[in-house]
């Protein structure tokens, strides 16, 4: 089982929330919100295909583009660190629904685009110890829908492509992705409602769910686990 993280196992941030964090950026760096908001949008591609390897990186890529003091670049590294924890705490009964999935039997795998700053906050969060392989696009060098991504989750989890099934939000055109690396893939209700920021979502015809505590019993449905 591939599991997209933001939206499905935790919610994507809506436009309020991420003009909040823009103004955090913005305070440290100490440069206009707008000009924090314009960098952090142009800069999502550099941010999330592997381009800067780390989140110090990262931090002094905002600081130069956002022509800030390069003596703010730690500072800016550690409001990202705290940014990063909130948004992979992840709500209670999703812990279950993995632990009745680990039970069962399923592997469990993310595959999901993100930054530096996620990659290297993930071992700390709770969700990490229900995942046998974590395939992030900043790591991998591409983003969603390359196949390249979903050729290195498959690979991570050592499984064919017809015994995955992938679950996600339908972000970057990831469910007719999955589809196109040979997988089943079941969309989920965006975790944070509607209102919450997707980019390059497809219409999507197939199985859906309400959220991903729906899926252990669609899997039992199924006898896949």
């Amino acid at each position: 089982m591939v599991l997209d993280l933001f939206g499905t196992l935790v919610a994507a941030p809506s436009a309020v929330e991420r003009k909040a964090a823009a103004a955090q950026f913005a305070e440290v760096m100490g440069v206009s919100p707008s000009v924090a908001e314009a960098v952090l949008s142009d800069s999502w591609q550099a941010r999330h295909d592997g381009q800067l390897a780390s989140a110090t990186e990262v931090a002094a890529y905002l600081v130069a583009r956002c022509n800030a003091t390069a003596g703010r670049v730690g500072e800016l590294e550690m409001l990202m660190a705290r940014l990063a924890a909130v948004r992979l705490q992840a709500d209670a009964t999703l812990l279950r629904a993995l632990e009745q999935l680990q039970h069962g039997g399923a592997r469990l795998a993310i595959l999901s685009d993100a930054s530096p700053d996620i990659a290297e906050a993930w071992n700390r969060s709770e969700l990490a110890p229900h995942f046998d392989a974590v395939v992030f696009s900043c790591g991998a060098g591409a983003v969603k829908p390359d196949c390249l991504l979903f050729r290195t989750v498959l690979r991570e989890l050592d499984v064919a492509p017809h015994q995955a099934i992938y679950c996600g939000d339908g972000g970057g055109d990831e469910l007719a992705g999955a589809e196109r690396a040979g997988m089943r893939a079941v969309r989920v209700e965006r975790r944070g409602g509607p209102s919450s920021l997707v980019f390059g979502e497809t219409a999507w015809s197939g199985r859906a769910i309400p959220s991903v505590e729906a899926l252990p019993s669609l899997l039992d449905s199924w006898g896949t686990r």
